[in-house]
């Protein structure tokens, strides 16, 4: 009981220095059986090799969600899943990536000209500030321009709300509820959803009412119901799959970028080698999204910071019949947790695995398969995945090229973790401009 209550308010400082270790191990919390997987091979049998009967979410993220995303691809599972995967996989598809380029060289623009009217060394807020880009650039993709900074505001803080609201552990599940018990609907957890709610209905509708952009995911989603009515995507589903897109595209890389800039302000010589880089690669003009594949330090950086601080430390499913994992025998209805925070920092996977380290990911060089799975894996893989290292990549070497983010002397790091991983309260942050280029984007 004390672990289930200290996995409430932080699940990840239940982990002993042995659970960092290729290993797989179970518990028993009242009675339910608990299997924590750490191991590459066994973690591909879980997510490749058996998904079918691996694929449910976890219970608690189920009920976590389900009152904010309903059926959204995040959270079903079975004919659901398989019915709206390929839909959605379709419309966030790295060969459609380019095409939201603009909309992220655009945001992230408008972010460093809000910055360049602050004095020198001015202190914000860097989580507030890269989830009100981050909320920007994928409400200007899914829903087409015109979100605007109000409604833009309002669904980043009912997502933020939201967070804190819910209860991270579904004490249900442990007492013998298969599917836990639905989260208390209080009236504070009504007021966010309601308000995130308002806000994507609103767009939907416009979009159907033919007042959409031509070329946002949800009228994609749209004109792809249109030419296949037997999707049964109507209005409620129409905003579910948005929330989802919404949700997990703001939020994961708003997160990154966040740690990003702590890591590179404690490195000074990796900042430097990504100054060098952006200024190499596109001189004195605004980074683009055609630039990504020469930016490799600015891509290793992402994907050092994805190790160290995986957006979703916890990857949670249920079983549905009864089954072997390497030689545990997992019982139906028992809870398989792969936990990309032990993974990653395991010493035999990654060496120095605490250490910041971006050149693990330069020249070519990859980790092993299914030891690093920051986007999850397998078939449930995260079908924005494109999308959004492309966007981490972009928004960090356009703000880095003018901009050094200074973490506060003053302020204890702490990493907390409820939905998603986020600095406790916050990273504040002190900015320093850089020499300007000489002309603009050119």
């Amino acid at each position: 009981m004390r672990l289930l209550l200290q996995a409430r308010t932080d699940f990840l400082s239940i982990w002993r220095a042995s659970d960092y270790t290729e290993t797989i191990s179970q518990t028993r919390i009242l009675g339910r059986q608990i299997i924590v997987v750490n191991s590459p091979d066994l973690i591909r049998q879980v997510v490749v090799k058996r998904h079918e009967n691996f694929e449910r979410k976890s219970p608690q993220m189920r009920r976590a969600l389900e009152f904010l995303l309903g059926d959204g691809l995040f959270i079903s599972d079975g004919d659901t899943w398989k019915q709206r995967r390929p839909l959605v996989a379709d419309i966030v598809h790295a060969k459609r990536v380019p095409s939201f380029g603009p909309v992220m060289e655009n945001t992230t623009s408008e972010l460093v000209e809000r910055w360049n009217r602050m004095p020198d060394g001015a202190e914000v807020n860097a989580l507030h500030e890269m989830a009100g880009l981050t909320a920007e650039i994928i409400a200007r993709s899914v829903f087409g321009n015109q979100l605007g900074d109000g409604s833009a505001a309002a669904v980043t803080e009912g997502f933020t709300s939201y967070q804190s609201l819910v209860d991270s552990i579904n004490i249900g599940y442990f007492l013998g509820f298969d599917d836990g018990l639905p989260v208390l609907r209080t009236p504070s957890l009504r007021r966010s959803v309601k308000r995130i709610h308002a806000t994507i209905d609103k767009v939907v509708e416009d979009h159907l009412a033919g007042r959409g952009d031509h070329n946002s995911m949800v009228e994609l989603l749209i004109r792809r119901q249109q030419r296949n009515p037997e999707l049964k995507l109507d209005l409620v589903a129409l905003r579910n799959e948005a929330a989802t897109i919404f949700m997990a595209g703001h939020e994961t890389t708003a997160a990154t970028l966040t740690w990003t800039w702590y890591l590179l302000s404690k490195a000074g010589w990796v900042e430097k080698a990504v100054h060098d880089e952006i200024a190499r690669v596109c001189g004195d003009r605004t980074p683009t999204i055609d630039d990504v594949p020469q930016l490799e330090w600015c891509r290793a950086v992402i994907e050092e910071t994805l190790r160290l601080y995986p957006p979703v430390p916890i990857l949670a499913r249920q079983t549905r019949e009864a089954d072997m994992i390497g030689d545990v025998a997992a019982e139906p209805g028992s809870l398989v947790l792969i936990v990309p925070w032990l993974l990653h920092r395991t010493e035999s996977l990654f060496q120095d695995p605490h250490h910041f380290h971006p050149e693990r990911f330069t020249e070519g060089r990859r980790p092993t398969p299914y030891s690093f799975i920051p986007f999850a894996s397998g078939p449930r893989v995260c079908p924005g995945l494109h999308f959004g290292l492309t966007e981490a990549i972009l928004c960090l070497a356009i703000i880095a090229q003018r901009y050094r983010v200074r973490v506060s002397q003053r302020h204890a790091v702490e990493p907390i973790c409820r939905l998603t991983l986020r600095p406790k309260n916050g990273l504040p942050v002190t900015l320093h401009k850089r020499e300007a280029p000489s002309h603009g984007a050119g």
